[in-house]
């Protein structure tokens, strides 16, 4: 049998039994096709808007497989995939008749208490990370739904409950190990490749291919003050102009973020209010529980909410409460803006639009960033704002294809009529595949050095599938003439 894989060049290659074989031989994983077992796992994604068929996968089980696997793509010119947790709103990790180099089985997570360090590897979920790190009290800042990817959060930035305390993940990543185009490893850290550290750092996949990352570890748990404060509705429009002051003087221990939807039958939520609008205030206080409860204090006071249900809860089973609400399979679309402040016509206009949601899972995420995450330079990282801003996502998630249009159209409409207030950025990770033109909104005044370190590590853009960077001509030009490229 000959296999036909896409290429580069828009075309494609046949690729004989014998060259399949060779390749198969020289891995510790698997190469399989469709049909052989491991091949729909491996192929699928979070988002089930995403539902495509590489033409060969690699499941990969360490860095040699990576390093053939890139070998194998860039001497036969094929296009590549690549996939960690798979988790990326974009859909990108995943491309009909490709090559896909598959991660997720390569899981380690090796936790190293004495430096406070964590080694992990490109397949690690949130969960692998937060099992193994907890039984030392300690904890790396990272999302808040415990199956996304440790790899795409990382290189997109990466925000969740203790990014106020500790920072962005990537503000904690320590150094990294990187298959490039050449198939070669190469350590990025600040003192080895350090150009190359600094792009990783929320550039997204298009320098190569990260095979283990070295992040710092800090105290956290095992438990932590967290929970839900429930508002209908109604009392939106006064809360949230009040939230918005809390969270200027708020502690960096103490991280508030708002949601706006339709209530799920949670088992602690009166029955009479399943599928009615509601405002969910969602915390969490990293630091000591007196203190904790001091800190919570003026927001759990306001209004007269229909349930509260903050309390100690350990950090593992917080950093998963989110989870039966974003499980994976389901249809989903994002919109998303960063906000210096939220105005009242953004909440005006969210609470208009969050009273005629498409589909009973659609909500709105805000998402308040401060603390540690604005105290780093912005030159310091590709990540585009930081300064205390909103992040607002418009989540969009159905099941039935059949509302695919009205489910994307009502994102659109809210993400439109609150652009005028925005803040001119965006955090990439929550970019769907279709908001490529917003590319220098995610990068910001970071781009063009970002070009300059693709035109150095990927001048052919090999690394194409993904938010993609486009190298800058003159730094590639430099390069090819045996010129320094940055």
């Amino acid at each position: 049998m000959t296999l036909s894989l896409k290429t580069l060049a828009g075309g494609s290659a046949p690729i004989e039994d014998a060259v399949l074989e060779d390749l198969r031989g020289v891995l510790r994983g698997v190469a399989i096709v469709e049909n052989e077992p491991g091949y729909d796992d491996a192929r699928a994604l979070w988002n089930g808007m995403i539902d495509r068929r590489p033409a060969l996968v690699v499941r990969a089980r360490g860095t040699s497989d990576i390093c053939a696997t890139v070998n194998f793509a860039r001497d036969n010119g094929l296009l590549l995939a690549i996939k960690g947790g798979g988790h990326q709103i974009a859909g990108y990790a995943v491309a009909d008749g490709a090559l896909l180099l598959d991660l997720s089985l390569m899981r380690s997570v090796h936790v190293d208490p004495a430096s406070r360090t964590v080694r992990v590897e490109p397949g690690c979920i949130l969960s692998d990370v937060d099992q193994e790190t907890q039984l030392y009290g300690l904890a790396v800042p990272l999302g808040i739904n415990s199956t996304t990817g440790v790899a795409g959060l990382t290189l997109g930035g990466g925000f969740g409950w203790i990014t106020g305390k500790h920072g962005l993940t990537i503000d904690n990543l320590l150094s990294a190990e990187v298959v490039c185009v050449d198939g070669n490893v190469r350590l990025a850290s600040p003192d080895r490749n350090a150009d190359l550290f600094w792009a990783i750092r929320g550039g997204g996949g298009n320098f190569g291919v990260v095979s283990s990352f070295k992040f710092a570890l800090h105290s956290v748990g095992p438990e932590v003050l967290s929970g839900l404060v429930v508002h209908p509705l109604a009392e939106a429009r006064d809360l949230l102009r009040r939230y918005r002051e809390i969270c200027a003087r708020a502690p960096d221990e103490l991280t508030a973020w708002a949601v706006l939807r339709k209530a799920p039958p949670l088992p602690f939520l009166p029955e009479e209010w399943h599928g009615r609008e509601v405002l969910i205030f969602a915390v969490c206080y990293t630091g000591g529980m007196d203190e904790g409860e001091k800190a919570l204090q003026e927001l759990r006071s306001l209004g007269k909410p229909i349930v509260d249900v903050i309390g100690p809860h350990p950090f593992t089973g917080w950093q998963k409460a989110f989870d039966p609400l974003l499980t994976p399979g389901v249809r989903n679309y994002w919109k998303s803006n960063d906000f210096l402040t939220l105005s009242d016509e953004v909440i005006d206009t969210v609470i208009s639009s969050v009273a005629a949601l498409p589909d009973p899972q659609c909500e709105v995420f805000v998402a308040h960033l401060g603390g540690q995450m604005a105290c780093v330079e912005l030159a310091e990282t590709p990540f585009p704002q930081r300064s205390a801003h909103f992040v607002l996502n418009v989540h969009t998630r159905w099941v039935d294809p059949a509302q695919d249009q009205g489910c994307i159209a009502w994102a659109r409409d809210l993400f439109d009529r609150t652009a005028p207030h925005a803040a001119g950025s965006v955090y990439v990770n929550f970019m769907p595949a279709d908001d490529e033109a917003r590319m220098p909104q995610a990068y910001g005044s970071n781009m063009e050095r970002l070009r300059k370190a693709k035109a150095k590590y990927d001048p052919g853009n090999f690394f194409r599938l993904n938010h993609n960077i486009q190298a800058a001509a003159e730094a590639v030009s430099a390069s090819r003439q045996g010129r320094p490229a940055l």
